[in-house]
């Protein structure tokens, strides 16, 4: 039975799910030292954001095969050395949309009223209402950047409470801006002109200190801005002293640099500033939402279905995943056949889609298709996840071309591989949107359904020949399960394909090369 190390507090709805196809020991606060010891004894690990899932760790982990975040970051997993070791990453992209949106609008409001410095104030035994006059966001101008699944709901909330909405996002079509009520514009337009600005993306290279000083210096006196997203997107040390001068008005942090907070410049501003321990997705819902849905594809990926929200498949959202998934079966499929008949050593890969399935995200497509390819020289090693670099680390070129006429079906998939036993192509559909046909091999028009032993010639278009292959299968009693011919021209060349019900005995394809009229022979096995 596999095994899974949960290493972070996760609701007892997660543990109650992967318990059903795993054991599950729950080890939480661990040095590194002692994770790097105990992984390799796992197959799988789920975190939250407390554990540290370092190279090291994913080095040591030789049974791993998912790491599993409860929660929409990453940031504390090596991504990268995970993908070459060809483990799955997920998260939870959507179970604390609404826990992180709520915070982000509850912090927007609370430094606009000067809540927490009221309440302390209070507390205190004061009673000092005009110390804490604060502004109204109504009519104000809300500059969301980053228009995701929390952005989106924010700018929904805001809209609702009578906030203008402008909207930063190079990603995002000005089509669904408008439908969110908001008016794209470049991060500077955003700035100048923003009341306040709330931030929704991802630490990456490029967003990291996104507001600095010199961003800050461009926004209004009268601005505040609220972060609920990465720590690392505001330079805290400008922030505070921004804050500090009156640059800006205020600001409301949920996330730092480094976590948890420690000697920082910030615990120093007075109440233009509101802080909380990143409490974005600290409700009760949410945690259950994260857990049932991380485990519930630790436990997929256990029992070999796909994770609908791999962070490291490309392409592979939940929504194009469900649509392109019979189509993944056929590139997976044809990969595999192409790559036995091109042989070894494959060089190049050409993928031309058709139809409808050029009109659809392929990198998928692409992806299951150089699983196909590489999973007889790799058997196990080689995943959705690791597919491409495997390819490109073995110097195969691919090329993908698209064409969205529609022909004899709505949607085709052609492979031609290039390798050691020369160049073959096979060209596949799917009937009633999920049985897989090859219509085609090698230019020959065929109409087969791929079975697990194949047995494919080339020969002469020839009386007699059928009869005499027949008779020497019969002869190593191999049963024949079912036989298509196909030919360009009377008389000319022509492939046969045999369906056949166990594999081909040692020695009977070099007598079949052997007969008279057969060109070439070829056994595929799926």
């Amino acid at each position: 039975m596999p095994k899974v190390l949960v290493s972070d507090p996760i609701d007892q709805a997660g543990l109650d799910i992967l318990s059903q196809v795993a054991t599950v020991d729950v080890k939480t606060k661990l040095p590194l030292d002692e994770l790097i010891a105990i992984i390799p004894d796992y197959d799988a690990l789920m975190i939250r954001s407390g554990t540290k899932v370092t190279q090291a760790v994913i080095e040591a982990g030789k049974s791993l095969k998912i790491i599993g975040r409860a929660g929409v970051g990453v940031d504390n997993v090596d991504v990268p050395a995970a993908t070459r070791r060809g483990i799955v990453v997920v998260n939870s992209p959507e179970g604390n949309t609404i826990a992180a949106a709520e915070h982000a609008l509850a912090m927007m409001l609370s430094m606009s009223r000067y809540i927490p410095a009221a309440n302390k104030s209070m507390k205190a035994g004061e009673w000092n209402r005009k110390a804490f006059t604060g502004v109204e966001v109504y009519k104000k101008t809300l500059g969301v950047v980053g228009l995701g699944k929390i952005g989106s709901h924010v700018a929904t909330v805001a809209r609702a409470m009578g906030m203008n909405l402008l909207a930063f996002d190079p990603y995002i079509s000005s089509d669904r801006a408008e439908e969110l009520g908001c008016r794209l514009v470049e991060m500077d337009l955003l700035l100048s002109e923003s009341d306040y600005i709330t931030l929704h993306i991802p630490k990456t290279p490029d967003t990291a200190n996104l507001i600095n000083a010199d961003s800050l210096a461009k926004m209004k006196p009268t601005a505040r801005i609220v972060n609920c997203a990465r720590g690392g997107i505001i330079d805290e040390a400008a922030l505070a002293q921004a804050l500090n001068d009156g640059v800006i008005a205020g600001a409301a942090l949920d996330v730092y640099s480094e976590e948890p907070l420690g000697e920082s410049p910030l615990r120093a501003v007075g109440k233009p500033l509101v802080l909380t321990p990143h409490l974005g997705a600290s409700t009760a819902e949410a945690q259950v939402n994260v857990a049932v849905d991380v485990a519930e594809q630790i436990r997929d990926v256990l029992l070999e279905l796909p994770a609908r929200s791999a962070v490291n498949i490309p392409g592979l959202r939940p929504d194009v995943l469900e649509k392109l998934r019979p189509y993944l079966n056929l590139a997976e499929t044809l990969g595999n056949f192409v790559g036995q008949l091109a042989g070894g050593r494959i060089e190049e890969l050409n993928i031309k889609l058709q139809g409808e399935l050029a009109q659809n995200d392929t990198k998928p497509v692409v992806v299951a298709a150089l699983k196909g390819l590489l999973s007889n020289a790799l058997q196990e090693r080689v995943n959705y996840v690791n597919a491409s670099i495997e390819a490109k680390e073995r110097g195969i070129r691919v090329v993908e071309t698209r064409d969205t006429t529609v022909e004899d079906y709505t949607g085709s998939l052609c492979l031609s591989a290039k390798g050691s036993l020369g160049e073959h192509s096979v060209t596949g559909v799917l009937l009633g949107g999920s049985e897989v046909r090859i219509i085609d091999m090698d230019d020959f028009p065929i109409n087969v359904p791929p079975t697990k032993y194949m047995l494919f010639t080339l020969h002469r278009d020839m009386p007699g020949i059928i009869g005499k292959i027949g008779s020497l299968l019969g002869s190593f009693n191999v049963n024949i399960a079912s036989m298509q011919v196909g030919r360009k021209i009377v008389r000319g060349d022509a492939v046969m394909v045999l369906s056949i019900d166990d594999p081909l005995p040692a020695g009977i394809l070099e007598e079949i090369k052997k007969e008279q009229g057969i060109r070439d022979a070829y056994v595929v096995v799926l």
